[in-house]
């Protein structure tokens, strides 16, 4: 089966469906679990699975304002979230008077799906990661004994006097 071509580039790299919460101030310059210090008016989430400083594009679906986010914190393992933002980016999708909201979360790239893909033996539940074109290879391909080269055009461009390569 074969993949729509009506698809964006971004469903293609869609990882996750589900809902965003935020944290701000009881947190604000408190060591996260990467080690890093929270800020709050920073683009960071926490997410139950992804590597720390994976950068993720967050979006939120009923307005489709985006986020880029790096993850350098933890949800717990049965928090029902899926993403925990800090205020800043909560900010940024115009979710601070719901407190939660409806996202998206999407890889920046194949390639970074690709580093996905092969950091999990096993990909954990709820993540969709999946490449859908394998990458291509670029490989010189030799030139015909009768094709035309760049001397050929040479030799014509002078012999009309309209232009020269030199």
């Amino acid at each position: 089966m074969s993949q729509s071509q009506m698809l964006g580039k971004d469903s293609l790299l869609l990882m996750e469906k589900g809902m965003a919460s935020y944290y701000g101030k009881a947190f604000h310059k408190r060591k996260t679990a990467s080690g890093e210090i929270f800020d709050m008016h920073a683009n960071t989430a926490a997410h139950k699975h992804l590597p720390f400083g994976t950068l993720v594009k967050v979006t939120k679906i009923d307005n489709g304002y985006q986020v880029i986010v790096k993850v350098n914190d933890r949800l717990p393992q049965n928090s029902k979230r899926i993403i925990d933002l800090s205020w800043r980016s909560a900010q940024q999708l115009d979710m601070i008077q719901q407190g939660i909201a409806p996202v998206k979360l999407y890889a920046l790239s194949f390639g970074g799906m690709r580093m996905l893909l092969d950091y999990y033996e096993k990909i954990p539940e709820g993540l969709r990661l999946r490449l859908y074109y394998q990458p291509v290879s670029w490989t010189k391909t030799p030139k015909p004994n009768n094709a035309l080269g760049e001397d050929y055009f040479r030799e014509i461009f002078n012999l009309v006097g309209i232009y020269s390569l030199y």
